[in-house]
């Protein structure tokens, strides 16, 4: 028999993994895990919204561009009109008035609350960053690099650590530190090698679902149980630093080989101007 959840017991549990009054929460969820949720996917989004009440924001990934439908191009992309597809709770989201949505293709997020505005504006602008999709989504003004600015708190209802769209911008913050070691040209010819505007390339795709203990032996993690669902969260600016130390330090656990003969391409060239640098 699945459990009955109620606004105020999903509310306790976003408090109990760290929300607090005037927080940024930004959530993934799965609305079936929790059983029977007393007023749907809309209940999902005001309860979390109390939890970091008053003056927070609640943000959430409405994400259009799915890499599937080869009819998906980024001019057909409408900030108003184009549905998320990452489910109930995302679409519920998309759809409340009280929201505001950043204007991109690939990696849009729905705001409700006092930085919404600020969360969501320009998304794309500042300086760009490489992601397989394009150089926009995670840019310097993005709502992804602003909940790392903020530390938000990053939280799981009823998924893992796969569904993390954080995770990308981690991926591309990786990426560019490595190219920012080589000189032009032969940055942007190291660039070309790498998935990007949506063509196939390889690329630092690393298992969110494996990265999950190591952050949780780190304490960084807190967790609870709700109806059926397990909920978790951690804040954003530690999960991002010591996801990239562990990437750095073990690159051969987390990537595939292309992307590893990728790296030692330039571990190689970085030596080879050392060479001929020294007398």
């Amino acid at each position: 028999m699945s459990s009955h959840v109620n606004h105020q017991e999903l509310t306790a549990a976003f408090k109990a993994v760290g929300a607090v009054a005037s927080d940024i929460l930004v959530f993934h969820s799965s609305l079936k895990s929790l059983g029977y949720m007393e007023g749907g996917a809309q209940a999902v989004i005001d309860s979390a919204l109390d939890a970091v009440s008053p003056n927070g924001t609640i943000a959430v990934p409405t994400l259009w561009y799915s890499g599937k439908d080869p009819t998906q191009r980024e001019e057909c992309f409408d900030v108003h009109t184009s549905p998320a597809w990452n489910g109930a709770v995302a679409e519920a989201m998309r759809l409340d008035p009280r929201s505001i949505r950043s204007n991109h293709f690939s990696h849009s997020v729905n705001a409700i609350g006092a930085e919404a505005e600020e969360l969501t504006r320009n998304h794309g602008g500042g300086k760009p960053s490489p992601s397989p999709w394009s150089e926009t989504g995670f840019a310097e003004c993005s709502p992804w690099s602003h909940f790392y600015e903020r530390n938000a708190l990053y939280a799981f209802l009823g998924c893992n650590m796969n569904s993390c769209t954080m995770k990308h911008w981690i991926e591309s913050r990786y990426v560019a530190e490595q190219l920012a070691s080589l000189p032009e040209p032969r940055r942007s010819a190291m660039r070309a090698r790498l998935a990007h505007e949506c063509r196939p390339g390889t690329w630092c795709f690393y298992d969110g679902r494996r990265m999950y203990p190591r952050l949780a032996e780190l304490g960084l993690v807190r967790e609870t149980k709700i109806g059926d669902a397990t909920l978790f969260a951690l804040r954003t600016r530690p999960m991002v630093k010591a996801t990239l130390t562990i990437l750095r330090n073990e690159p051969e656990q987390w990537f595939l080989p292309p992307f590893l003969e990728w790296l030692n391409d330039i571990s190689s060239s970085i030596r080879a101007d050392s060479c001929l640098l020294q007398p």
